[in-house]
């Protein structure tokens, strides 16, 4: 049995590397990279809209954005509650699923 704090493998001390010194990537792996880059920087663009409207709401609409609907709770409190917890869920769902069908997409590619 093998001492607590043993290693069975040499430690190597972590060093850094140059982004430069990389080879670059292949066409179908950069691709990738490019469409998770456009996937990801829609819905975080996406997301930011829906934020900073909840401010533009209460600002132009404060009769409609401060209306008291359950137990005193107003409509910016349920959108900024509820409607962006929903919206967190929605975005990610989103962002796998379109993974998943590039990933489909490229594996028929490769073969």
């Amino acid at each position: 049995m093998a001492e607590v704090g043993s290693h069975d493998y040499e430690y190597v001390e972590a060093g850094t590397i140059n982004v430069r010194d990389l080879p670059p990537l292949d066409a179908t792996t950069n691709k990738i990279m490019k469409d998770e880059f456009t996937t990801g920087f829609g819905l975080t663009v996406f997301y930011f809209i829906l934020i900073f409207s909840i401010p533009v709401m209460n600002w132009f609409a404060p009769e409609f954005a401060f209306k008291k609907i359950w137990g005193g709770m107003t409509i910016t409190w349920f959108v900024t509650t509820v409607v962006m917890m929903a919206m967190a869920f929605i975005i990610a769902y989103v962002h796998t699923a379109l993974y998943e069908k590039r990933l489909k997409k490229y594996e028929i590619l490769n073969k």
